[in-house]
């Protein structure tokens, strides 16, 4: 048994229950937001996410885990203050979010001799230390390796949260693209940076229907994120589930974690657009719709206990 850092402190990890491992409060383009001639409404957006967390709490999710960093725009005051308001764990994250190039921020702050990447330098502050004056503590990692691959900016990300997980054992989250199978880029350079796969989640695992990738994978140690049921684009709602149906019946319920990939407010489509386009991407559709689809293709309680509670307990207890 461990400790796990959460946004109102530190639990042990025996307490973290029924978990989705990858959920955000708040994805919004902040200096967007900024500059709206409508300005954000703070309150009503810290009381509607408090709703939708709530309506989990009551189908007995005890924690979510928010992959939020730097290019999603993380703001962990604005996530505490929804938390005051719903008892529920959010165990938040460290790290940098992009595709191609680092924000200009680190452009030219570069590591040289002598001196670490000042990314990994704040990723190891956010973790040991804190994120800026919140009081809460990071408790894992995150980055992406999308269909561009490994650009040099985003192999230098990778690189930095390789040596932050290091320093500081706590465990990683890298966003993927299945469908060019990134997975295998992460996983090299990981295991070139000495990166546990135990502790790590390879993200958006569930956006592909092929079986030897995922295996593979999950043969090397890595966590599999099923993470976006709601999403069905990449794939469709039965593709999604019934890949999962496969790997459990091949023995890898211990390999594999459920989320949605949702968020409470996110303005990168209006209400209209996301109930039209992704009608079933919520906070409660894995509970309500795609847990009764799994069980009627013969995935056991015992599996769907792995994937939803036993796997992210261990995913944090390793790191402590």
């Amino acid at each position: 048994m461990g400790q796990v850092e959460t946004v109102r402190g530190p639990i042990d990890t025996s307490t973290l229950g029924a978990t989705l491992m990858h959920e955000h409060v708040f994805v919004l383009t902040a200096d967007v937001q900024a500059n709206l001639p409508d300005p954000f409404d703070e309150e009503a957006s810290v009381e509607a996410a408090a709703a939708k967390l709530q309506a989990l709490v009551d189908l007995g999710v005890r924690t979510i885990v928010d992959p939020t960093v730097i290019g999603l725009g993380r703001n962990v005051a604005r996530v505490k203050r929804v938390n005051e308001r719903v008892d529920l764990n959010i165990v938040v994250a460290t790290g940098v979010y992009t595709y191609d190039v680092v924000p200009y921020y680190f452009r030219y702050r570069l590591p040289r001799e002598g001196v670490p990447d000042p990314m990994a330098e704040l990723f190891i502050h956010d973790i040991t230390e804190g994120i800026v004056d919140t009081g809460v503590k990071a408790a894992f990692l995150k980055c992406a390796v999308d269909e561009p691959g490994l650009t040099p900016d985003v192999e230098r990300v990778l690189r930095a949260v390789a040596m932050a997980h290091r320093v500081t054992g706590a465990p990683i989250t890298v966003h993927t693209h299945p469908g060019t199978r990134r997975g295998l880029e992460v996983a090299r350079v990981l295991a070139e940076e000495g990166a546990d796969p135990g502790r790590v989640v390879l993200g958006h695992s569930g956006d592909t229907t092929d079986l030897g990738y995922l295996e593979e994978l999950a043969g090397q140690g890595y966590l599999l994120g099923m993470d976006r049921f709601g999403i069905d684009l990449a794939i469709t709602a039965e593709e999604r589930a019934g890949t999962v149906i496969e790997l459990c019946r091949h023995g890898l319920s211990k390999s594999l974690v459920l989320s949605h990939d949702a968020a409470c407010v996110i303005d990168w489509m209006d209400e209209e657009g996301r109930s039209m386009f992704l009608p079933n991407w919520h906070y409660t559709h894995i509970h309500q719709d795609v847990i009764p689809v799994l069980k009627a293709g013969g995935v056991t309680d015992e599996q769907i206990e792995d994937m939803l509670v036993n796997n992210a307990r261990r995913y944090f207890e390793a790191a402590a």
